[in-house]
């Protein structure tokens, strides 16, 4: 047996490589039999149509994109609106409170403009009233402070004014109670000049409201008033 595998053998090698044909072998794919029942079965609603099945297969690429395309149109056309919407309610918002702000309320509307009844000072007197959040002096001066205050040179003062330039009445001095150093509160009837003394820092003033001594660098302020008629006054 050993003899015959051997012979067996030889003779195989002798022949021509060409002449061995293989045997026919019949492989089953596994992966194109699935592949077939799938296209079958997908292949299977237009069986019968005969030709290439898939060139009859209805295309609605179109249509999904024209429907897409208009889904797109409405929704930017939805938030161009909503977006414009908005800006206009926030800008409508933004003029009122401007408006609102601007306008002035009713409690400065009432400060804007103060009537002071005059017969109530007596000569010599000083009285103190509000207005628009500031203190304000009025002084019912004698005749002898009258007289002190336009005998004072001019040209000495820091802050040169002549006293006529500073009253309408000469026996009415009206001024702003804030000192032109720091914005303290003089007090009255106080001082080297027989005026006005801030306590804060040491700022003198006469009797015409103007500094004399001290850090201060200006006069008193002179508001806005005016007489409409005898024995009254309106600051403002």
């Amino acid at each position: 047996m050993a003899s015959l595998t051997r012979s067996s053998r030889t003779l195989l090698r002798t022949l021509p490589r060409s002449s061995i044909a293989p045997l026919p072998l019949r492989a089953l794919s596994t992966s194109s039999t699935k592949r077939d029942a799938t296209t079958s079965s997908f292949d299977s609603p237009f069986k019968g149509m005969g030709g290439d099945t898939a060139s009859k297969i209805p295309d609605f690429s179109h249509y999904r994109s024209k429907q897409g395309s208009n889904s797109n149109l409405v929704f930017q056309y939805f938030m161009v609106g909503t977006m414009g919407a908005l800006t206009a309610a926030g800008a409508k918002a933004t003029v009122q409170d401007f408006l609102v702000n601007m306008s002035a309320s009713a409690d400065v509307l009432a400060m804007a403009k103060v009537e002071v009844d005059l017969s109530t000072i007596p000569e010599g007197k000083n009285v103190i009233v509000k207005w628009r959040g500031k203190p304000v002096f009025i002084r019912h001066r004698t005749a002898d402070e009258i007289k002190e205050a336009e005998s004072v040179k001019v040209e000495t003062l820091r802050d040169p004014q002549r006293d006529e330039d500073r009253v309408k009445k000469p026996e009415w001095l009206i001024m702003v109670g804030v000192c032109t150093h720091l914005g303290c509160v003089p007090i009255g009837e106080a001082g080297d000049f027989g005026g006005w003394f801030c306590p804060c820092h040491g700022s003198h003033y006469d009797i015409s409201g103007r500094v004399r001594k001290g850090p201060a660098p200006l006069n008193l302020e002179i508001p806005e008033y005016d007489f409409p008629e005898d024995g009254a006054l309106i600051i403002g």
